[in-house]
């Protein structure tokens, strides 16, 4: 008897075993269908590599005569899935500050911290390392845009189109520089 509610309770641990394995954060795993990490990324690098290629951005930047400064701002998840906007918006963020085509500022809950931080140097650091007030750079140009999908099944079977629509607007006079979309469909059979 004892060996045999031995052998239940090895069987029971190992089904209950779980194996993690590293992999390459780049590699491409698609376990649900759902949006995952490797489509932020593909449409970030496209996208930001598409606005930033495009000829009205360059237009707007030789007329500036500088390389533009870009704030991105809020994109909206309007899908019925719960995608990390946040973890999204920073994937733009990399693709912009390393095309090295465009400055990039804070977000508005980093200017804060960072003002905040600054106030208080006013009142406890050496005054030739404070950090000066008045000395932020603004932004010329404000990214921002939404996120949409399209869903349609049948049987066993269900299409999910994720559209990804941005929009590059001039902070002075909100004339938009460049409007760019970007999709992504997956067919998921169960």
């Amino acid at each position: 008897m004892r060996i045999i509610l031995y052998f239940i309770l090895v069987v029971i641990v190992t089904a209950c075993a779980q194996t993690v394995s590293r992999v390459d954060p780049g590699q491409q795993i698609d376990l649900s269908g759902r949006w995952n990490d490797s489509d932020s990324r593909q449409v970030a690098e496209k996208m930001i590599a598409e606005l930033l290629t495009s000829s009205r951005y360059q237009e707007y930047a030789k007329e500036l005569s500088k390389r533009p400064t870009i704030i991105v701002g809020l994109i909206r998840n309007r899908t019925s899935e719960h995608i990390d906007a946040n973890n999204y918006i920073k994937k733009f963020e990399v693709a912009i500050f390393n095309s090295n085509v465009a400055d990039l500022v804070e977000s508005d809950s980093f200017r804060d911290k960072l003002r905040e931080e600054r106030a208080q140097q006013q009142d406890f650091a050496d005054p030739a390392t404070l950090a000066q007030w008045g000395k932020e750079v603004g932004a010329n140009l404000m990214l921002f845009g939404e996120m949409t999908s399209e869903t349609d099944v049948l049987n066993k079977q269900r299409v999910v189109n994720y559209i990804t629509t941005l929009f590059l607007t001039d902070m002075e006079t909100n004339k938009r520089v460049w409007y760019g979309q970007h999709e992504i469909k997956k067919y998921i059979r169960k």
